[in-house]
């Protein structure tokens, strides 16, 4: 029986996944750089910083790898790749675990104010945000997350509420949040530099990806998009969360595989390398599954966004179902294969695991991605 809903994938395929050179040099740039300047251990000491990462990291990614201009178009300063590329660079940065804003500003943050009606003020925080001197955050951006209130004073908007569990609001000067005015929700940015703003730090389990919980008074804020507006750009950011989280799996996915590998090719018993053992073997190659599944889903859903992010809802809940159970299960499989140093505190495996488990929830787990999906295709 056919179903009477319109079908919710794009209705032509997106541009052919397939390596392109162009595509290449950028993971070997992106790669070299972060190799140089991102280990595990400077990787730790950045997240246990005031900031929670890295400053000098985050303007070599901005300055020289441009991350933030990326997918601005050109007439606006920007490059005018699109989310294709930028995954590429989201792939790198999850594989070498940065806690650098690449995720929240250079991605959602620049989206978000990509997608509002543009004015001197909007353009000055774009500006200053591609240009890494202003850090942006944005909220999940759901009703369990945003309480804010918006009230029209004079020429000015005034935002009071609070928003829980922000991504970097600790120490970010933009954030970007739902809030309801008389007129029906809207999407605002407060620069949090100068707003009354109360901030509060959470305990995560991933302390490279922090969180905290803002409460403003009378707040001071830029309406980006107005009720007409707000459900498309909602949408189409959390889709690009997704995505961008979806992108990050496949690159810690894709390090706990090489670094598992080389690891039970090093150790012996019995005289040979574990790596040799038909058990181990197969538990490598379903990792490689693993890897290859959420690889293809992710670039995917990117590919779908790049052409037109009002279609990639359903390729966006599939690549989150599916990136955000392989990155687990890949995490738990390197924790087993690397013996009794795995289960340490001291080895890099944890940082994995801890940032697999505190990406969880962020935006839905793979059930919640699941459940999207029913919905979408009308079961």
């Amino acid at each position: 029986m056919q179903s009477s809903h319109s079908s919710p994938w794009p209705e032509t395929e997106p541009p052919a996944m397939t390596p392109v050179a162009e595509h290449e040099d950028i993971r070997d740039v992106i790669r070299r750089l972060l190799d140089r300047h991102s280990t595990i251990e400077s990787s730790r000491l950045a997240a246990r910083s005031e900031s929670g990462y890295s400053p000098e990291l985050w303007s070599l990614l901005v300055e020289e790898m441009n991350v933030a201009a990326l997918t601005v178009p050109e007439d606006r300063g920007g490059l005018g790749y699109g989310m294709v590329e930028l995954g590429i660079v989201l792939e790198e940065c999850g594989r070498a675990l940065v806690c650098e804003p690449v995720l929240t500003s250079a991605t959602l943050g620049v989206h978000a104010l990509l997608s509002a009606e543009r004015s001197p003020r909007v353009d000055e925080l774009l500006d200053r945000v591609v240009r890494g001197e202003l850090v942006a955050t944005v909220t999940a951006l759901s009703a369990q997350t945003d309480f804010v209130d918006a009230t029209r004073v004079g020429d000015r908007w005034s935002l009071s509420g609070r928003v829980t569990n922000v991504v970097q609001g600790g120490a970010a000067d933009v954030v970007v949040l739902l809030a309801h005015a008389d007129d029906g929700p809207g999407l605002y940015a407060v620069d949090l530099r100068t707003a009354p703003v109360r901030r509060t730090e959470l305990p995560v389990v991933d302390p490279s990806r922090r969180q905290a919980n803002l409460l403003f008074d009378d707040a001071d804020a830029v309406r980006l998009v107005g009720p007409g507006d707000a459900p498309r750009v909602v949408e189409s950011l959390r889709s690009l969360g997704v995505i961008g989280l979806a992108c990050e799996h496949v690159g810690l996915i894709d390090r706990l595989l090489d670094s598992t590998r080389e690891y039970t090719m090093q150790r012996r018993q019995f005289g040979r390398s574990i790596g040799s053992f038909q058990a181990v073997k197969h538990r490598l190659a379903n990792t490689l599954v693993e890897l290859e599944k959420a690889r293809s889903a992710a670039r995917y859903a990117a590919a779908v966004f790049a052409e037109d992010p009002g279609a990639a809802a359903l390729p966006a809940a599939v690549a989150g179902a599916v990136c955000t159970e392989a990155v687990i299960a890949t995490a738990m499989e390197a924790v087993q294969l690397h013996g009794g140093v795995g289960f340490t505190w001291e080895h890099a495996t944890h940082s994995y695991v801890r940032r697999a488990l505190g990406d969880e929830p962020l935006l839905g787990d793979s059930r919640a991605h699941r459940g999207r999906v029913a919905d979408l295709v009308g079961l």
